[in-house]
């Protein structure tokens, strides 16, 4: 084994690497090798209790190897160690802090283990440590940039996030990274799962470095409440600053104050980016956006990132066909993923393949964060209206007139299976409550039905669905938060189309002609579909291009409240 014991320059000792001096231990001479054990683990943990929390995994990977050390090969420190090393060095580009994961002080261990005879024993001692110590800090950090530092399955947390956990095996990754075991993932690189985050990494980096330069500018209109096409004003060299960060304008040349086409396609293009009415009109929203500091953008990159930890290394089991529904709640949008070889043991290959405008519920009844399987197409459903509305909305219509739900083509019936109808003029409606009702109010099929035409049910504990509507014009708005929960979409029936596409007796014709008739119609899928409601506020899209959205129900601020403390 070769080591540096020749050095008696203790500056320059100090000012080595961890990676550097890790290297220096690659390469030698045969010694026997130290071996571990349950009891060991055990003391270690106890000396070093910062890592208890890594205890499972520590006595789970040490087990499925017999005790034998992991980060050595005859004695000699595997190349993995040193690229490990060099990983939590620049922890900070992955938004995580390098000094949360440096607890074992790895320069003074090497240098020891350096130093002492290879025929002492005291030596195997120390390698028993440093072995320890390195699979305990890997487990610290790959918790954190697999799994993410905040965990959102906690019943007290208030960062509400129920999609399918991510239940990656890091003693499995771990065996992958020390070329133990193969794996489609890409452990053994220490990279992320999902380009999603490998995106948002990095603009983190680019934001970063464009707040070293100073950020940008602040855009003040001055007396004016607005700028648009065709105005001359200082602001307007402002404007262009903010828009083009790093480029510098000489504050003389009037030519630069006047608003022009060109200017305008510009603040079009940012007002697309952040989900703004694409007007090119400097004012109100799109001047307090432009606004925020880079600081809070750079945050925002870091909680989305954290969020990303949290999506499940398999997008879609293998049983199902390799596609998924993705509704980004901040968006207001809906798309549709596929793997175009539809191979169940790819992953991270899935291409965008169909998008609409969807509809989300308003803050008081904000749609739910989570994943399940679409299994059944409704065709000309009856609404079912929820007990809540009833007390809330319907109660006070009926307490005036009775005959009001006839008029919105609604009727009421028993809950068993054969829905008997029920007199409204039966029900004493002044003693009705949300826990008390005991019959169903639903709304007959038709185009005034307010779930439309059709609706797609993933049966789930928040009875939240996709589905029809017949308001239309709401699509239109920029902001798209009026439902009760559920998700509205703008093309329901092709939609259906693409849900019963491998069902040929389900022709475009006969789903347009039962979307349209008076007889609810439920299809069960032949095989279920991946579907993730999410929250994201940053994303970077295919063009490489960084989208920043409202935090329409306040989850980034709780979730910063944990992830920043």
């Amino acid at each position: 084994m070769s080591c540096n014991n020749g050095s008696d320059d203790k500056n320059t000792s100090e000012k080595k690497g961890l990676g550097e001096i890790a290297s220096n231990l690659l390469g030698g001479k045969e010694l026997p090798q130290a071996t571990t054990d349950s009891l060991a683990i055990k003391a270690y943990l106890k000396k070093q209790a910062a890592f208890k929390n890594q205890e499972e995994l520590m006595y789970l990977f040490y087990g499925d190897r017999d005790y034998t050390l992991a980060w050595f090969r005859d004695n000699d420190l595997v190349p993995e160690a040193e690229k490990f090393l060099s990983v939590i060095d620049k922890a900070s580009a992955e938004g995580l802090d390098p000094k949360k994961y440096k607890l074992v002080n790895f320069q003074e261990l090497f240098k020891k283990y350096e130093q002492l005879d290879p025929m002492d024993s005291t030596r195997l001692k120390v390698q028993e440590e440093i072995d320890l110590g390195l699979t305990a800090s890997y487990f610290n950090y790959a918790s954190d940039f697999y799994r993410g530092r905040a965990n959102p399955q906690l019943e007290d947390n208030s960062v509400k996030w129920d999609v399918k956990r991510n239940k990656i095996k890091l003693h499995k990754a771990l065996q992958t990274i020390l070329k133990e075991r193969e794996s489609t993932y890409p452990y053994y690189e220490f990279e992320a799962l999902h380009a999603g985050y490998t995106r948002l990494r990095d603009k983190l980096q680019e934001y970063r470095a464009l707040e070293e330069k100073g950020g940008w500018p602040k855009v003040d209109l001055g007396k004016v409440k607005v700028l648009e096409k065709g105005d001359t004003s200082a602001a307007v060299i402002a404007l262009r600053q903010r828009l083009n960060p790093g480029k510098k304008y000489d504050p003389n040349n009037k030519a630069l104050r006047v608003y022009d086409a060109k200017l305008e396609q510009q603040v079009k293009h940012f007002q697309k980016l952040h989900g703004l009415k694409e007007d090119g009109v400097v004012g109100g929203n799109t001047l307090a956006t432009m606004n925020v500091p880079i600081e809070d953008r750079i945050r925002q990159i870091m909680i989305n990132m954290e969020r990303w930890r949290w999506i499940p290394k398999r997008m879609v089991p293998k049983s199902l066909d390799q596609k998924y529904i993705w509704v980004n709640i901040p968006e207001y949008k809906l798309y549709i993923y596929e793997d175009p070889d539809n191979d169940p043991e790819a992953e991270r290959k899935y291409k965008k393949t169909y998008e609409m405008r969807v509809i989300v519920g308003k803050t008081m009844h904000s749609t739910p964060i989570f994943s399940d399987k679409l299994e059944y197409v409704v065709m000309a459903p009856y609404w079912n209206v929820p007990n809540s509305i009833v007390q809330n909305e319907i109660k006070p219509h009926m307490l005036k007139n009775p005959g009001w739900l006839a008029s919105q083509n609604m009727e009421i019936v028993t809950k068993d299976k054969s829905a008997t109808q029920v007199s409204p003029y039966s029900i004493n409606w002044s003693e009705v409550t949300e826990s008390n009702f005991k019959y169903r109010i639903r709304q007959k099929p038709g185009r005034t039905n307010s779930l439309g035409l059709v609706k797609f049910l993933f049966p789930n504990e928040y009875a939240v669905y996709l589905h029809d509507t017949p308001a239309d014009a709401l699509f239109s708005q920029t902001n798209r938060d009026f439902s009760h929960g559920c998700v509205r979409l703008e093309k329901p029936e092709e939609l259906a189309r693409y849900m019963l596409k491998d069902m040929p007796e389900w022709t475009d014709q006969r789903i347009h002609e039962t979307m349209h008739g008076s007889e609810e119609t439920w299809v069960t899928l032949p095989k279920s579909v991946q579907v993730y409601l999410v929250y994201f506020t940053s994303w970077v899209d295919e063009e490489g291009e960084i989208h920043f959205r409202e935090d329409i129900y306040g989850h980034d601020k709780k979730l910063a409240q944990e992830y920043f403390g």
